[in-house]
């Protein structure tokens, strides 16, 4: 039978070990010594090191359950170059930045974890930008049709892989690809274009 303040304990050792260690350093014998627990009743509530992280990204251990919220002014352009900065000031935490490439490696290594990081860490933030666009588009701000799934994933693609090849999404950065996107999608030119 398991002991709920020792499973809370593995999970909690887990996430830290994870941002100090990365997926691929995780160690079960360190888990259990923070955890408090014997090794072996670590590896027999998880018999692998995916089955650990996909109960802590289940449990909101690892990730935030919550997205970052998409502001609406009335201006797409600005809403989203806002949405972009507080993203990246987020991805700019080292520990956050940690714990996103562990989760990112485990999810590459297990098809649980993977869907578990979607739902937990990219579900809520894609429909929050899908929703956000979908009311610029009934506004009459980007063109009628405009793929905002396809812009929703694009833009947390673009900021996934500057942190998964440790670049920073600088200002500049987060600027030029709201532009980009935009160019794409709005019904007027940026002020700068016109």
């Amino acid at each position: 039978m398991r002991s709920e303040s020792t499973r809370r304990a593995i999970l909690e050792a887990t996430r830290d070990e994870l941002a100090a260690s990365g997926y691929d350093k995780l160690s079960i014998d360190r888990i259990a010594a923070a955890a408090g627990a014997g090794k072996q009743t670590v590896y027999r509530w998880y018999p692998t090191k995916s089955a650990l992280v996909a109960d802590c990204l289940l449990e909101g251990y690892v990730l935030p359950t919550t997205s970052i919220d998409v502001p609406d002014t009335g201006d797409i352009r600005r809403d989203l170059g806002d949405w972009l900065r507080a993203f990246a000031e987020g991805l700019d935490h080292p520990q956050n930045a940690a714990l996103i490439r562990a989760c990112t490696a485990a999810a590459a290594d297990n098809d649980e974890v993977a869907a578990k990081f979607y739902e937990n860490a990219t579900a809520a933030t894609e429909t929050a930008l899908t929703e956000r666009l979908h009311a610029a588009e009934l506004a009459g701000q980007l063109k009628k049709d405009a793929p905002a799934v396809a812009v929703a994933e694009a833009l947390i693609g673009a900021m996934l892989f500057r942190l998964l090849t440790r670049q920073r999404a600088t200002v500049a950065f987060t600027e030029g690809l709201t532009e980009a996107v935009m160019a794409g999608i709005a019904l007027t030119p940026s002020p700068a274009q016109r």
